[in-house]
C-alpha cells in the first residue's frame, strides 16, 4: 500500500511539472510569435536578428517566421562589406614607457588616463538595453591568446585560462563547439605566442583571423577559402603571434559579423546591424592600447544586449582604429584579477563563465 501511495505522489508531482513546462512554453511561444506577427517591424526585426545569433535558439526564430520573413529581417539589418585588406598600419603608434612618442604634445585641458599597476583600466558603461565593461590595456604587447591547448572534449572557465596563462585577466576568444558547455574544440584557427595549434581553416564559412603580429598590430584577416598551408604562409608572412577565429555570415541559419571599424571607419548598415545581444569585441586605438568590451544582454538585469550599431559608436567614442567582433551570447565573460567583471548571462549569478578553449588574456606588467 505505502508503495502505491509513493507511486501516486510521485505521480502527481510529474504531471504538475509536466503540465507547467507546457504551459510556460506555449505562453513564451505566443509572446514570440505576437511580437513577430504584430505590428512593430523593428521589434520583430530585433527578436529575429537575436536568435539568429544565439548558439542554442536558433531553432526558435524558425518555430515563429518563415523563411520569407527571415531573409526579409537580415536585409533589414545588412552590414555592408569592409575591405579588412585596407588596414593602414601606420595610423597605430605604439606608445610606452620603452616607446615614447616625441611628436605628441599632451593637451593638458584632458586629464590623463588613469591605468593601475598592470597597466589596466576598466570603464562601466549603461547603454540603452545593456550594461558593458571596456577593459583598456596600455601596452599591446601584454594581451595574448591563452588556451586549453592540447584541446580535448573539454574547454576550461574563463578565469582558469587566466590563471593557467599566468594573465591578471582576459576575455572570451574565438568561434568553438559549444554545444553541452562541452566548449573543449576551437574551430577555424588559434596561434599562441607565434605556434599555430589548431589550423581547421574550413571548418565554418566565413572564417576572419583576429589578433596581433609581432608588432603588437591588431590585424583582422578575412581566410575565407583558405587551405591550411594558406594559414601557415599567411601568419609566417604577417608574423602572427596570437589569434582566434570568428565568423561573418548572414543567413536564415547565423547572423554572424566580424570587422566593425576599420581605419576609423565605422562600418555601414542597415537599421542596427544586428539583433541585440551579449557581445565581445577587440578593438586598438591609434596609440596602441587594446580595448576588450564585453556587453550583458538576454534579460540579464534586464537587458536585451547591444547591435552592431552600439559597439561601433563605444568604440569609436573610445578612439578605436580597428576592432572586431569575437565570439558572443552566452560566451561574451570578462575577468580582472580573479573577479568576474562581467560572468556569462547564462551563470549570471553564479559568477561563472561557459567552458570554452581560447581566450584573449592580459599578462601582468
Amino acid at each position: 500500500m505505502k508503495a502505491k501511495k509513493v507511486l501516486k505522489y510521485v505521480g502527481r508531482v510529474l504531471l504538475v511539472i509536466v503540465v507547467t513546462l507546457v504551459l510556460l512554453v506555449g505562453t513564451v511561444y505566443l509572446v514570440l510569435h505576437k511580437i513577430c506577427k504584430g505590428p512593430s517591424p523593428a521589434a520583430k526585426a530585433e527578436l529575429g536578428s537575436s536568435l539568429l545569433e544565439s548558439g542554442q535558439l536558433k531553432f526558435v526564430a524558425k518555430l515563429v517566421l518563415s523563411k520569407e520573413e527571415i531573409d526579409e529581417i537580415t536585409k533589414m539589418n545588412e552590414r555592408k562589406p569592409m575591405d579588412t585588406e585596407s588596414q593602414d598600419s601606420s595610423l597605430i603608434h605604439i606608445v610606452n614607457e620603452d616607446n615614447p612618442d616625441p611628436d605628441v604634445t599632451p593637451d593638458p585641458s584632458i586629464p590623463e588616463e588613469e591605468f593601475d599597476e598592470n597597466g589596466v583600466r576598466i570603464v562601466k558603461i549603461a547603454g540603452r538595453s545593456f550594461l558593458a565593461k571596456l577593459m583598456i590595456i596600455k601596452d599591446p604587447s601584454q594581451v595574448k591568446v591563452g588556451t586549453t591547448y592540447p584541446y580535448g572534449e573539454y574547454g576550461k572557465n574563463l578565469d582558469v585560462i587566466v590563471k593557467n596563462s599566468g594573465a591578471v585577466g582576459g576575455v572570451n576568444g574565438g568561434l568553438y563547439e559549444s554545444t553541452g558547455n562541452k566548449g573543449g574544440q576551437p574551430l577555424g584557427v588559434v596561434v599562441q605566442n607565434g605556434v599555430i595549434n589548431c589550423n581547421r581553416p574550413q571548418s565554418n564559412q566565413g572564417l576572419y583571423m583576429i589578433g596581433l603580429n609581432k608588432d603588437n598590430i591588431l590585424l583582422i584577416k578575412d581566410i575565407q577559402g583558405y587551405s591550411q598551408a594558406d594559414v601557415i604562409r599567411y601568419v609566417e608572412e604577417a608574423g602572427i603571434r596570437d589569434a582566434v577565429c570568428f565568423q561573418e555570415e548572414s543567413s536564415d541559419s547565423n547572423n554572424h559579423f566580424v570587422p566593425l571599424i576599420i581605419n576609423g571607419e565605422g562600418r555601414e548598415m542597415n537599421g542596427q546591424g544586428s539583433g541585440a545581444n551579449p557581445r565581445t569585441v577587440i578593438a586598438q586605438r591609434s596609440d596602441g592600447a587594446i580595448m576588450l568590451l564585453v556587453t550583458d544582454g538576454r534579460a540579464a538585469n534586464g537587458h536585451l544586449g547591444a547591435t552592431a550599431a552600439d559597439l561601433i559608436a563605444i568604440l569609436l567614442e573610445y578612439g578605436a582604429v580597428n576592432a572586431a567582433n569575437l565570439d558572443g551570447g552566452s560566451s561574451s565573460t570578462m575577468v580582472y584579477k580573479d573577479v568576474y567583471e562581467m560572468p556569462s548571462v547564462t551563470f549570471y549569478y553564479n559568477n561563472k563563465s561557459w567552458n570554452m578553449p581560447t581566450a584573449f588574456v592580459v599578462m601582468p606588467k
